[in-house]
């Protein structure tokens, strides 16, 4: 009685919802809200609600893209919290709910290690990912929030990818993808039931104002110098990180060491050299490889070799 109580009071007090519950495969919650974030906002902050729909026949998995503190992780959890609520009784904080009853919600959000027994943060991490990948159904509610971070860029790429392709393709359940690797986007090209969203952000005077939005689309930066600044990283710190971003999307690289440029200052950039895409098939032979391939070195006479390295090297 005590628990429905306040749960009726909740309800009461804070325009919470009677939410649709049956056996489909739909989530839909229309103006949802995180119900305890919205509490503890400072005085005066309004909470944004967010709409989120999932179907396992049609809109199976979100990829949620967007910056840093732009509000993922809350549009996750809230979205698993209103589907907990409702199915335990409660009304639920949206305008809107309708339910399909979900065996078991899968949860891989934060970071953790257990370090007594040998596990770092991304090992941990994996073992939560296997467990969910091991034990959810097509009936579960699966919300990840950033796979692969722990590990290397491309590692990690290719393991997000991996298991959101497993969610779709072998479990089947409905799936709520938040991560910063933005090549998870081309996953709504290749698979019919895979949809992207974004938090939406404005940009002025080199500021970043957070909307909470959630709006169809992916996003393709993520902002994290701004966060840092917003932090309190030193001017110096900051500045430095955007000459080292603008090199890096520039794919400027060192012609000398075949690292990035990142000790060349903007009036000293870098010689353009091509970079491989990850996704994308690699450029072209240039002149010099070609140079290379037709090249009979056994036939070639020293003053021969020495004539071709001084022309390949001004082509170079």
């Amino acid at each position: 009685m005590d628990v429905l109580s306040s749960l009726a009071d909740l309800a009461h007090r804070f325009d919470w919802r009677r939410p649709e519950v049956d056996d489909s495969d739909v989530l839909d919650i229309e103006d949802g809200r995180h119900p305890v974030v919205e509490r503890l906002l400072p005085a005066g902050d309004q909470f944004v609600p967010n709409s989120v729909s999932l179907s396992a026949g049609d809109r199976q998995l979100l990829v949620v893209t967007g910056p840093n503190m732009a509000g993922k992780s809350t549009v996750l959890r809230q979205t698993a919290l209103i589907a907990l609520l409702a199915q335990a009784g409660s009304f639920v904080p949206a305008r809107r709910a309708r339910v399909g009853v979900v065996d078991r919600i899968f949860t891989r959000v934060g970071a953790s290690d257990d370090l007594a027994r040998g596990q770092s943060t991304f090992m941990v991490e994996m073992t939560e990912t296997a467990g969910i990948l091991t034990h959810a159904t097509d009936r579960s509610l699966v919300v990840l929030d950033e796979i692969g971070r722990g590990t290397s860029t491309f590692d990690g790429v290719s393991i997000a990818w991996a298991v959101a392709e497993h969610l779709h393709d072998v479990i089947g359940c409905r799936a709520l993808f938040a991560t910063h690797y933005h090549e998870l986007t081309e996953l709504s090209v290749m698979r019919d039931r895979v949809f992207n969203v974004s938090v939406a952000v404005k940009e002025w005077n080199d500021e970043v104002v957070f909307l909470r939005r959630l709006v169809d689309g992916g996003a393709n930066r993520s902002y994290g110098i701004q966060v840092g600044r917003l932090a309190g990283l030193p001017a110096s710190v900051v500045g430095r990180a955007k000459e080292v971003l603008a090199n890096l999307e520039a794919t400027q690289l060192d012609p000398a060491t075949a690292k990035p440029a990142i000790a060349r200052s903007a009036s000293a950039p870098a010689e353009r050299v091509g970079q491989y895409d990850l996704f994308a098939a690699p450029p072209p032979p240039s002149e010099v490889e070609d140079a290379l391939r037709r090249t009979e070195v056994d036939a070639l006479s020293p003053l021969d070799a020495l004539n071709l390295l001084y022309e390949l090297k001004k082509k170079v």
